[in-house]
């Protein structure tokens, strides 16, 4: 217990899914955390469910003012930022023929622009005191996959993108650190509207051997030990969570 105890985060896309299972043990863990969403329900809910330790802020994180907003008011509630959890994303189908330009700009504008700002005002926050940038990528970024073209390109992105903002950051002294997860399938409502019908029992989460889908729990873990001061010396690094799902495959 208390493995983050009164560090600040920051976590987005935290209304459902691995972002919501990143907001509830990081707060369980004695985190303050900052919810950000697009659903305002949702996330101002679970911000009750949290209690004091929780504050939601609507956000657009393609939308640098939305940035600018959630930081200031991350500051203002709880006196400064340790941790930015780069969460929220989208992922819609398509391989590299059926992928619209408008589709691949409309991912980008989320998954890429968004973790751009994101990283780019979370060094900001952070440079003076220091502290963990948390980038969700995606086994796609390592190995591809072909029906999601516009999705893994922006996951490849980020991922260079993450090694770029560990570079800076420690050539600049701001000791902070910049990691990339990558998951393959996880439980979430996003992956059960790209798979209809899919039965968790039938997945063998936490039980087959050769499960390709996890828990966000399994997630919300590592990106609990990422924010925590145990990882103090991992920097730059992309964690697969996966089962050995992509070096399966060669």
């Amino acid at each position: 217990m208390n493995r983050v105890k009164d560090k600040v985060a920051i976590v987005t896309g935290a209304a459902s899914g691995v972002g919501k299972a990143d907001a509830l043990l990081l707060a369980a863990e004695g985190a303050r955390v900052v919810l950000t969403d697009i659903n305002e329900d949702a996330g101002r809910e679970l911000a009750r469910e949290i209690g004091d330790a929780a504050l939601f802020v609507r956000h657009d994180i393609a939308e640098e003012d939305d940035w600018k907003r959630v930081i200031a008011a991350t500051v203002q509630r709880f006196g400064r930022l340790d941790a930015l959890v780069n969460n929220a994303a989208i992922c819609p189908v398509g391989s590299i023929e059926d992928t619209s330009l408008e589709l691949w700009r409309k991912v980008m504008r989320t998954n890429g622009d968004g973790y751009f700002l994101g990283c780019k005002h979370g060094v900001e926050a952070m440079k003076h005191s220091g502290g963990s940038i948390v980038v969700m990528s995606s086994v796609a970024a390592l190995g591809g996959l072909a029906p999601m073209c516009a999705y893994s390109g922006s996951k490849g992105a980020v991922t260079a993108l993450t090694r770029s903002v560990a570079v800076h950051c420690k050539r600049s002294g701001y000791r902070i650190r910049c990691n990339s997860i990558h998951p393959d399938g996880i439980w979430t409502p996003m992956a059960q509207a790209i798979v209809p019908g899919l039965d968790p029992a039938t997945l063998g989460i936490g039980t087959d051997p050769m499960a390709r889908m996890c828990d966000p729990a399994d997630v919300a873990n590592l990106v609990l030990f990422l924010v925590s001061d145990e990882s103090r010396f991992v920097n730059g690094a992309e964690l697969r969570i996966d089962n050995a799902q992509l070096i399966s495959a060669l």
